[in-house]
């Protein structure tokens, strides 16, 4: 077997605990061949209507689809569309124990309307506002129940600024995750970007880094990035930092001890469909190669293709586990 084969297969049987936003992806999908007579706009007529799973739920998804174990932790509705999330983890074949619902909360709906393979509009129904007091407790006590209870061979934490990843949850969930030797991962956004000190893995892309470290600068080159990370790494005081460049590839860098490594893996010429959910594969496919003990060359390679490929599909969809042994199989070769 090739060394990237061994890698993937070795996910199996690791047990990831993904914490934060979770979503569903509510899809229309038509055919538009028509302008509407009523104002400047296609009229989609309407073939198939579909529910996804979107947010740290895509994560969970694709660390299913990968073969390892997806504990999923985030705070949901008590309404209709919390039903249709909780449908959709049960027709996925993933457990939902670790979903609180609230009735003081609404479950984060995306609508997206597709015509002729692509997107034309996208309509958000959700809440940002942060948990309150008794919901966050509720869920704290969840997640730490399966932090104590669980074996757990890493820590996924995916912020999209919806309120379920407060500063509170933040600090705690790290805490004791450092405190069990539970490697830490974090997709982070603006609101909460310098409350996530002391993780293993920082993944931001590169607008969240420049919005993080308020710095701005016009072209990504190995100079700038090494100079940035460095600063990023210092100040969150992360062991990795990889940030994720769009159509540039991915920039990763390791510390161990006093000694600072940089990688800069482009990216891979594709046919770009749709870049809805490459974060979520790529920070699944990051946190999998942490567990599996790999350095940081490989994690930014791995990740990095598998995110290039579901740019490739329309919509958010999981990595596909054997298009992914495919295209390592090739890198092999070279």
């Amino acid at each position: 077997m090739s060394q990237f084969t061994n890698l993937i297969n070795s996910f199996a049987g690791k047990r990831v605990m993904i914490v934060g936003d979770v979503m569903v992806d509510s899809y229309l999908w038509g055919v538009v061949d028509r302008i509407s007579p009523e104002a400047p706009v296609p009229v989609v007529d309407v073939n198939h209507r579909e529910e996804r799973l979107g947010g740290a739920a895509n994560v969970a998804l694709n660390i299913k689809a990968l073969g390892a174990e997806a504990l999923l932790c985030s705070v949901i509705g008590d309404e209709p569309k919390g039903d249709v999330l909780l449908n959709v983890l049960e027709r996925e074949g993933m457990i939902s124990k670790g979903i609180l619902r609230s009735p003081n909360r609404i479950t984060t709906t995306k609508f997206r309307i597709i015509g002729n393979n692509s997107q034309l509009l996208r309509v958000d129904e959700e809440m940002t506002s942060d948990l309150d007091e008794a919901d966050e407790m509720s869920y704290l006590e969840l997640c730490q129940g399966f932090m104590r209870n669980e074996s757990i061979d890493v820590m996924i934490m995916q912020d999209y600024n919806k309120g379920i990843l407060t500063p509170n949850v933040i600090h705690s969930l790290i805490m004791m995750a450092n405190d069990n030797h539970i490697p830490v991962v974090v997709d982070p956004k603006k609101k909460n970007f310098e409350l996530y000190r002391d993780v293993d893995l920082f993944k931001p892309n590169l607008k969240e880094l420049k919005e993080g470290l308020k710095i701005d600068f016009s072209q990504p080159d190995e100079d700038v990035l090494r100079d940035t990370v460095s600063l990023l790494m210092q100040k969150m005081n992360a062991g990795m930092a990889m940030v994720t460049l769009s159509e540039h590839g991915v920039f990763i860098a390791s510390r161990k001890g006093s000694k600072t490594s940089h990688h800069l893996v482009p990216a891979h010429k594709r046919n770009i469909a749709d870049v809805s959910g490459a974060g979520d594969t790529v920070v699944g496919v990051a946190a999998l190669c942490l567990a599996c003990g790999m350095p940081a060359e490989t994690i930014a390679m791995v990740s990095n293709l598998a995110g290039g490929i579901v740019c490739e599909k329309v919509g958010v969809v999981p990595i596909d586990k054997p298009r992914l042994l495919a295209e390592l199989a090739k890198l092999d070769e070279q």
